[in-house]
Parts: C-alpha cells; sequence; structure tokens
C-alpha cells in the first residue's frame, strides 16, 4: 500500500471515529430527555417543573406582606444542547463539543455548567428508565478531558436535580462506583408514587408542604392551586411528570397520608384546605422543608423570620420526644429543655 493511500485510510479512520463520537453524544442528549408522553413542544423533561414561591403571599398569621423573588430551575442551562454544526467539510476532522465551546469564549465555569445541565438531564433518564448510573459512564459523557472536574460536575448537576425534584444523588456502591437518586420524603417507589417508571413526585410535595407551612400551616385549595399554576401545573390536565395532578394531591398524596385534604370548617358552599398529614409529620420537619424553600429562592432560612422560629420551636419539640422516647426515660428535665433550646439556636 502507498504512502498516500495509507494517509488517507487514517483520515477516513479518523473522521469516521469523530462522526461516531459525536453520534454518541447526541444519542444520550436526545435519550435524556425522552419522555413516555412527552409534551407538544419540544419541553424537555424538567420544563414546568418552575420551583418559584413567588405566588405564595404572606397570610395573617405570616411576617407581613412578602413576595419572594420569582426564583426558577428552568434557566436556559438546564435545557442546554451541546449541539454540533453540519458537517460540510467531509475531509476535516469535526472537533468535540468541548472544543468548540472553547472555541466560542466560554469561560471554564460555564462550561462546567453546560456539562452539569447534560449530566443531569442524564441521571434523571436513567433514574426514570429504572437503569443503574455508573461513573465510568457519566464520564463518558462528560469526556474525558474533563475527569479531574468530574466531581464539580456532578456537585452541580445533583444540585440542579435536587431544587428540581427534591431527590439526592448518592453513591449507592463505592466498589463499583455506582450511584442512586434518592428520594428526601419515603414516597413509594422511590419517590414515583405509583409503581413503573417516571420521575419523581419529591419536588411537587416538597413545595405543597412549603405553601401550607408559610400560610399558616393550613392553605386553601384555591390558594394551592394558583401557586401550582404558576409551576404550570393544572388540575385536570395531564402532566408529563406528575400525571393528573388533582389525583395525585387530592388522593394519592391523601392514601399516602402525607397531605390531609379536609373541608374548611362552616365553609357555605363547602371550600377545602389542605394541611401536613401524619407521614409529613414523620419524614421531615418545618426546617427541613424551609431550608429547601430558601435554597430554591437562592436565601437563607432566616429570610422568613416567623416561620424559621417556629421551625426551631418544632426542631426543639421534636428534640425531646426523641429524649422521652428513650427507653428508661419519662417526661424531660429542665435540663433536657436549656439543652434541647440551645442546640437549635444557630444563626444562619
Amino acid at each position: 500500500m502507498s504512502r498516500g493511500q495509507k494517509s488517507k485510510r487514517r483520515t477516513r479512520e479518523k473522521h469516521r471515529h469523530t462522526q461516531d463520537d459525536s453520534q454518541s453524544d447526541r444519542n444520550i442528549q436526545a435519550t435524556a430527555a425522552t419522555e413516555e408522553e412527552p409534551p407538544s413542544s419540544s419541553s424537555p423533561v424538567l420544563e414546568g417543573n418552575s420551583q418559584s414561591l413567588s405566588a405564595v403571599e404572606s397570610s395573617s398569621t405570616s411576617h407581613g406582606s412578602w413576595m419572594a423573588s420569582s426564583t426558577s430551575i428552568n434557566s436556559p442551562g438546564i435545557f442546554g444542547r451541546i449541539s454540533h454544526e453540519g458537517d460540510n467539510n467531509q475531509g476535516e476532522e469535526r472537533p468535540h463539543s468541548s472544543q468548540v465551546l472553547l472555541s466560542t469564549g466560554n469561560s471554564c465555569s460555564d462550561i462546567l455548567n453546560i456539562k452539569a445541565d447534560l449530566l443531569a438531564q442524564y441521571l434523571l433518564y436513567k433514574y426514570k428508565m429504572k437503569q443503574p448510573i455508573l461513573k465510568e459512564d457519566m464520564l463518558r459523557l462528560v469526556h474525558r478531558n474533563y475527569e479531574d472536574q468530574f466531581a464539580e460536575i456532578l456537585k452541580r448537576a445533583s444540585e440542579l436535580i435536587e431544587l428540581a425534584f427534591a431527590v439526592e444523588v448518592k453513591e449507592a456502591d463505592s466498589t463499583s462506583h455506582s450511584y442512586d437518586l434518592v428520594s428526601k420524603l419515603k414516597l413509594p417507589n422511590n419517590g414515583r408514587v405509583r409503581g413503573g417508571r417516571g420521575l419523581p413526585k419529591t419536588g411537587l410535595l416538597m413545595n405543597i408542604l412549603g405553601m401550607i407551612f408559610i400560610k399558616g400551616n393550613h392553605v386553601t385549595e384555591e390558594e394551592i392551586w394558583k401557586f401550582l399554576n404558576m409551576m404550570q401545573v393544572y388540575a385536570g390536565r395531564k402532566h408529563y411528570i406528575y400525571g393528573e395532578p388533582r389525583k395525585l394531591i387530592t388522593k394519592d398524596l391523601v392514601r399516602l397520608q402525607y397531605l390531609e385534604y379536609r373541608q374548611v370548617p362552616n365553609s357555605d358552599p363547602p371550600r377545602y384546605e389542605f394541611l401536613w398529614g401524619p407521614k409529613a409529620h414523620a419524614e421531615t420537619s418545618k426546617m427541613e422543608v424551609l431550608e429547601f424553600m430558601a435554597k430554591i429562592n437562592d436565601t437563607v432560612p432566616t429570610t422568613f423570620p416567623l416561620q424559621y422560629e417556629e421551625a426551631l420551636q418544632d426542631e426543639e419539640e421534636r428534640a425531646l420526644a426523641r429524649v422521652a422516647a428513650r427507653p428508661g426515660t419519662t417526661g424531660h428535665c429542665q435540663a433536657c429543655s436549656r439543652v434541647a433550646s440551645s442546640s437549635f439556636s444557630h444563626p444562619y
């Protein structure tokens, strides 16, 4: 074989490998955004799950009139796609996506955010399909050139998923380096509520629990739907993440005892309201929900002073209840109260 033929052969093989890598990237990106019943628009898997407290107005028991700044995780970044331009020059090597990004002047932090967005979509797809999540596959997705930054990329992807769906990315097996997405609440099927595949409903529930807490520990059905409408969740309209929201909220989550749904006392015509159910009280706390709400709004729990004080009191009562429940312990003493009080008086 002549030197010229060998050179042409190497060029063809190099170009074919580049095409394979590019096609692999596109397949993973498309797969990560695929839903069983995708919406009519081209919205990917996270769209419509806007985490905003801007619909929560103060009640007579809260700290006065306030409106939290509207904060949505539906930023363009999380739906971003690392796309490739059309290959017009067949004889030239197509650069890897990271090279494209670098050539456009994006900073290192911008690139890591784009990688984190893509990884978040991939992790959600794996969760939805109940497929194992392996570090090796994640490294292949973000590209080996970013192995040194992988921990930071995974951290950012985990934060996006936690804010959107209230699930945490945890290492399941340190030997095989496998990971899992774990719901913050013990909802059936790891947050899916029903059996089978699907995305977690925990984020929606945490938002509702936060709304109830902010509004004085009970909130009318009308206020709930006003709030959920701002998250593009509507009663009677099937949602591609939550299914039929009215059934999920008034039936499933009530049956599972995470929410209590009751008639407003003395209302005529009848009106209904929501409260925390016993499972919510058992599996989370006012402080945890307040911290979740604060994180969504990029602030701290003390931004809501009345709710923060109430959450501190709730933590103290829980600590005393745990002490009283220990074998051989009856009631609680003044010393226990002082210890519990000092334990939860930390500033933020």
